[in-house]
């Protein structure tokens, strides 16, 4: 079948969206950060994730009618309850308000409360990088990993996310969990009858397993034992409790309560660029970390190590150019959502 456009794809996200409730502005930055994920080869947080929205507006887990309210403590301080509203979106709107205020103050933190998941960090990174800033980002999440010493799920694999602009749009971006892998691919390994690698997830007894289905019913394996796990912990405090956002196994699961509303803490540090030595000379020391990495040599026949980033921002150019190519059960789900 044709390739659907960035536009077709993000207009079909957005009609979904408003017949849902949804307000237009609200609708328009959902599908946006939606199909910056899906045009990154990020799937699992693209359009995909369309119709589970859409499940968790009609069971009353996503307020499609709420909008944000945002408060400014301190000039270079925003204050964000969600109020429940879209997760992608409230995550856009969030970003907006923190570029605004580092654009004065040189720098600004977003702290957001009462959110519901926003899908991928990488579109915000890549938004913020766009225009000339450095974002640092973070959000819990529902309980997958034990803690030190723990076998029982307490808390969330803490979504991180770090970019930095490139004056050409090679940006330096880093989207990732503290899990060894996202749940999703879990899931989805599940879904189709797929082992998993040993070391992704252990069963309910807290044994290493390569059965997916097993995976589901126990825990994700933090990123370096008890040290990623530690590090889990941190960053939920950081995100909720300076948020004021319900906190570690306080976080209902979705995938289990699909109207449940988890009242998600998230924060977002932007940094001016420009106003903290100038986007062309952090430019040249990106371009020179690509050039380090990529003349250092690859374990046996493997690519050259890249700079994080390298294959999104590729990939998302590439499908800008040619437009993507979806599951044919995908885009006929999102046309029918979309009426």
């Amino acid at each position: 079948m044709p390739a659907l456009t960035e536009a077709e794809a993000r207009a079909l996200a957005a009609r979904a969206f408003r017949r849902a409730g949804v307000a237009e502005d609200m609708a328009e930055a959902a599908a946006l950060h939606l199909t910056l994920a899906e045009m990154m080869g990020i799937s699992t947080h693209g359009l995909s994730r369309v119709a589970p929205i859409l499940e968790r507006i009609a069971a009353g887990g996503i307020d499609a009618g709420a909008r944000p309210e945002v408060s400014a403590p301190a000039p270079a301080l925003r204050m964000v309850d969600a109020r429940d509203a879209l997760g992608p979106a409230v995550a856009q709107m969030a970003l907006a308000e923190g570029m605004a205020a580092a654009k004065v103050a040189g720098m600004a933190g977003v702290f957001v409360r009462r959110a519901t998941h926003l899908g991928a960090l990488a579109p915000c990174l890549f938004v913020a990088a766009e225009a000339g800033f450095a974002c640092l980002a973070t959000s819990n999440s529902a309980p997958m990993l034990a803690p030190p010493g723990g076998r029982a799920a307490r808390v969330g694999n803490a979504p991180t996310g770090i970019g930095l602009p490139h004056v050409d749009g090679r940006h330096a971006m880093l989207d990732m969990a503290l899990s060894v892998a996202a749940r999703s691919k879990v899931r989805k390994a599940a879904q189709e009858g797929r082992a998993i690698p040993p070391d992704w997830a252990t069963d309910a007894e807290g044994r290493p397993t390569t059965d997916a289905q097993a995976a589901m019913a126990g825990l994700m394996q933090a990123i370096g034992g008890a040290k990623g796990a530690s590090l889990a912990v941190m960053l939920d405090l950081l995100a909720a409790g300076l948020a004021g956002a319900a906190i570690l196994s306080d976080v209902p699961d979705t995938h289990k309560h699909a109207g449940a509303r988890p009242d998600l803490g998230q924060m977002f540090l932007l940094i001016d660029v420009g106003q903290l030595g100038g986007l062309a000379a952090l430019t040249e020391r990106i371009d020179r970390a690509a050039a380090i990495l990529g003349e250092t040599p690859a374990v046996g026949d493997g690519p050259a190590p890249r700079l994080p980033g390298d294959r999104a921002i590729k990939a998302l150019h590439k499908a800008r150019a040619e437009g993507m190519t979806l599951p044919p059960a995908l885009v006929d789900a999102l046309r029918e959502a979309a009426g």
